[in-house]
């Protein structure tokens, strides 16, 4: 089994210390079969925690106020309606509305010589400055695992920031030590991004992320076994934080489990200190793990 030398390079502002030893590599778990794993992630609040923040609007003063990606997941659903929102609106222009910091800004070649960057660049550097512990996601372990032994991963975000913008930011993790390699990419789904949302179909730009994030879903595992083979071994498994786009991803999964039934399919909901996987069967769900540790690492695929 080949080796590899996880510290090549000590990572930044590492808050644990980590036994420097010779890491082997990995074989998917059903390779002697002929499977390959596939890994789906949504990014923010499941690899890695950003301060990217949304806008919202005060219904009569037009004021702003500032919330950060968790809080928005969790009371989405009610603002402009009930609770601590229910004064607030939603502007969905891409300039100036509610999600512009997820958008990439048409910076003039002047501006990129004089150092302006993508807010998604920004938000990274600013976040591998701080202690790990306070960036690392859920997801972030399982993430490590996937790129480090190169599984096939498709990045699937609401963001809206050109594809080359996301690898751009995640090669900041490797420029820093945190991950050993660029990831080896099936897949990357930004779906707010115009060019990306009529690439999955929607050419009227009138879906929501969980149609767009399902979508997605369904372009990747095509992609897999366009790129990998049809194997009835093949494992692919999708983690995301947002329980409305877990309930997305979940119909897909079950679309995807009837048309190649073979083949296994897990969603993953991540929370802030636990997650929950289950596994999509024919005519049901099972729960395979379900975790509360401190720091929760996703059962591997």
């Amino acid at each position: 089994m080949p080796i590899i030398n996880t510290n090549s390079k000590k990572a930044k502002n590492r808050s644990q210390l980590e036994l420097e030893l010779m890491r082997p590599l990995e074989s998917d778990r059903n390779f002697d079969l002929g499977g390959r794993s596939f890994y789906f992630f949504d990014f923010d609040d499941n690899v890695i925690f950003l301060s990217t923040p949304i806008v919202l609007f005060h219904k009569k003063r037009q004021e702003e106020i500032l919330v950060s990606s968790g809080e928005f997941a969790r009371e989405n659903k009610n603002i402009g309606q009930s609770g601590i929102f229910a004064d607030y609106y939603m502007n969905f222009n891409d300039e100036n509305g509610s999600f512009r910091s997820f958008r990439d800004k048409d910076y003039s070649v002047l501006e990129r010589f004089l150092g302006k960057k993508q807010s998604f660049i920004h938000d990274i550097e600013k976040a591998l400055n701080e202690q790990d512990h306070l960036w690392k996601a859920p997801s972030w372990n399982c993430f490590y695992h996937a790129t480090f032994n190169q599984r096939p991963i498709s990045v699937i975000t609401a963001r809206g920031h050109n594809v080359q913008t996301v690898k751009d930011g995640i090669s900041l993790m490797v420029r820093d030590g945190h991950i050993p390699r660029e990831p080896n990419y099936l897949s990357l789904y930004p779906v707010s991004n115009n060019d990306t949302r009529k690439e999955l179909g929607d050419k009227d730009l009138k879906m929501f992320v969980p149609e767009l994030k399902r979508f997605a879903i369904r372009e990747s595992v095509e992609r897999a076994i366009k790129d990998y083979g049809y194997s009835p071994h093949h494992r692919f498994g999708m983690s995301d934080d947002d329980e409305k786009n877990v309930e997305l991803i979940t119909e897909e999964m079950k679309f995807l489990k009837r048309k190649y039934p073979e083949m296994s399919f897990f969603v993953i909901q991540t929370f802030k200190n636990s997650f929950v996987k289950r596994e999509i069967l024919r005519h049901r769900t099972r729960k395979v793990n379900n975790s509360k540790l401190e720091k929760p690492q996703m059962t591997l695929l």
